[in-house]
């Protein structure tokens, strides 16, 4: 009877967090408590990126409003996968974000990736050893992609990029 009581426990605990993790990444930061212009930046991020995967937050346990927190988000596509990391660090009324989007994906080269980018997007293109790496930058240095070969039909791409709101 007692294993059947622990199973039954095992799996409700198990379900819930689920349903934690189900939740988007700006509801689980602000039931965490973040800083509220750090949650309303990261919302606005979160709808940008059209993240709507497996949703992480981490916060300081005792001031999560006051110290920087980390935000991930993973999703799995049906040529590869991408993961979305934030930190949010407040600032009294400000809030410093910085993002890193890393992309997999399975059935374009980085080259292939590269000509899209590059036509839709005025970018500046900066390959580095024989085309195993491609760095991409907009006009106005707002981030930088990094394209890096992983196969011959494979790609891994990593956009970085760092905000100061308000200031």
């Amino acid at each position: 009877m007692n294993d059947y009581h622990l199973k039954t426990l095992a799996f409700i605990l198990l379900f819930s967090s689920f349903c934690v993790n189900a939740s988007n990444l700006s509801d689980d930061a602000k039931n965490r408590g973040i800083n509220e212009t750090c949650y309303n930046y990261l919302s606005q991020i979160e709808k940008s990126y059209n993240l709507n995967g497996l949703n992480i937050t981490f916060a300081h346990p005792e001031n999560p409003s006051i110290f920087p927190s980390l935000h991930i988000s993973s999703q799995k596509y049906n040529n590869g996968a991408s993961s979305f990391t934030a930190t949010a660090t407040p600032d009294g009324k400000n809030c410093y974000i910085s993002t890193i989007m890393l992309t997999s994906i399975n059935n374009q080269s980085c080259s292939e990736v590269a000509k899209i980018k590059t036509q839709s997007e005025d970018l500046q293109l900066s390959s580095y050893s024989n085309g195993e790496y491609i760095i991409l930058t907009p006009s106005d240095n707002s981030y930088q992609t990094i394209l890096t070969s992983s196969g011959d039909q494979s790609c891994t791409i990593t956009e970085a990029r760092m905000m100061w709101p308000g200031r």
